[in-house]
């Protein structure tokens, strides 16, 4: 028996990290065991999430199975986007340069930075007191 037909892509954006699966459905869309409407309550994040499958308009042809964790829900969505655009490489590699273009195969480097010690916080200072 044939093993089914799976892509997969990883996605990460700030502290978030998401798994996509990809496989050949109706369009569905499951996060964390949830529906799309349920797990995101902003219709931005919705869109942001669909964004690589609808400019290769390839929505309707995959059921979308996704394990995010970590970070905030933007950083979740960002990272899921990502996911998608590096699992549909995957499906078919001529979509590179569609998604490329659109700047979904670029793993955004920048994350928070680090507190150092003898300072409030990564940047700030304590107040200095000259007397």
């Amino acid at each position: 028996m044939p093993a089914a037909i799976r892509y997969y892509g990883t996605g990460k954006r700030k502290s978030a990290v998401a798994r996509v699966y990809l496989k050949p459905g109706q369009g569905a869309f499951v996060i964390n065991r949830r529906k799309l409407d349920n797990y995101f309550g902003d219709d931005a994040l919705r869109i942001v999430v669909k964004q690589a499958l609808l400019i290769t308009e390839t929505a309707e042809h995959f059921d979308v199975q996704v394990y995010a964790k970590g970070g905030g829900m933007a950083g979740q969505a960002e990272a899921i986007r990502l996911g998608v655009a590096r699992a549909l490489l995957q499906f078919n590699a001529e979509l590179r340069k569609k998604l490329r273009d659109a700047g979904f195969l670029t793993r955004d480097a920048r994350i928070k930075e680090r507190k150092k010690y003898g300072q409030k916080g990564a940047r700030k200072r304590f107040q200095f007191s000259k007397r």
